[in-house]
């Protein structure tokens, strides 16, 4: 892309509250409103490969304009009774999305359980996680996981687990395979009680995804609730332009994808999908202007 930075802005149609589209559908959503990349569900593009070949797939992005940006991961493995099969799948899964020039892929992490205290959950998020990490660093892909930092999350279980950047980076050190990073999110760095010092700490390498939010106004950081978000720049509570230049200064070179959880744009997206496409972009090309940063398309 032009300019000092390669981030690039992705829809994800869901975040959104855009359902039920194909990945055609999705592709032609994402050129109509002006976002780069596309974050997409693999196993349907791993269909569409079997149906019409990889150059077919390929060449749907490329008249678009569109990168095939982020998946996700497609591995139940919070399912005791389901979470190995999906892991036979991912092989084939990852190197579908590889070989279509998405190697990033993403996951959430819950901040509390009632079955497991803090170690014993700790312990058994690295025995989930590794396996699947193997697999995807030997496909040539990137595994991000997320962390959920509103205190109001984490207060509903028995005992709290991980919501920090720094506790999901220990965890990241622990499970001890290569290509494990973050998805971060603007939202739950502000809702942990973190603050843009703590991204001094990391590199692009340690990034694979990034998500962007703002916050409700008047709202505690403490007392935020996770699923009542706002798009970028709509609030201003949380500091996005210096969230996106501290990204710069690292060299992220990813997606950058809103997720605001906001209920009107669900209410907008049910009835017009491409207008609150569209809202998004708006906010996402006033986060870049705000930035200073000089596009936020990419190309």
């Amino acid at each position: 892309m032009t300019g000092a930075t390669a981030m690039y802005s992705t829809i994800g149609p869901e975040a959104l509250g855009i359902r039920g589209l194909s990945l055609t559908e999705a592709i032609a959503l994402a050129r109509a409103a002006g976002f780069a990349g596309l974050g997409f569900d693999v196993r349907a593009a791993a269909r569409a490969i079997d149906e019409d070949g990889l150059d077919a797939v390929r060449e749907r992005f490329a008249r678009a304009g569109v990168r095939p940006a982020l998946w996700y991961l497609p591995v139940a493995w919070r399912d005791d009774g389901q979470w190995e099969s999906d892991l036979r799948e991912l092989p084939r899964l990852a190197a579908a999305a590889r070989h279509m020039g998405a190697p990033r892929t993403t996951t959430y992490m819950f901040s509390g359980s009632d079955e497991r205290p803090f170690d014993e959950n700790f312990a058994w998020h690295v025995a989930r996680f590794r396996p699947i990490a193997e697999i995807l660093r030997d496909e040539g892909c990137r595994f991000g996981i997320e962390f959920i930092g509103p205190k109001t999350f984490r207060a509903s279980f028995r005992h709290e687990f991980i919501y920090t950047l720094e506790g999901m980076m220990d965890l990241i050190a622990a499970i001890g395979v290569d290509d494990v990073g973050l998805l971060l999110d603007s939202w739950h760095l502000f809702a942990s009680g973190g603050t843009l010092a703590d991204l001094d700490r990391l590199t692009n390498r340690d990034i694979v995804v990034i998500h962007v939010n703002d916050a409700p106004a008047g709202i505690a950081w403490d007392e935020q609730i996770d699923t009542v978000r706002t798009l970028p720049m709509e609030t201003g509570v949380i500091d996005l332009a210096g969230f996106m230049r501290k990204l710069e200064k690292l060299g992220y070179d990813g997606p950058v994808m809103p997720e605001p959880f906001s209920q009107r744009l669900v209410d907008i997206a049910a009835t017009d999908p491409l207008a609150a496409a569209r809202e998004a972009s708006r906010a996402m090309d006033a986060m870049w202007r705000a930035s200073g940063l000089d596009d936020s398309r990419g190309s």
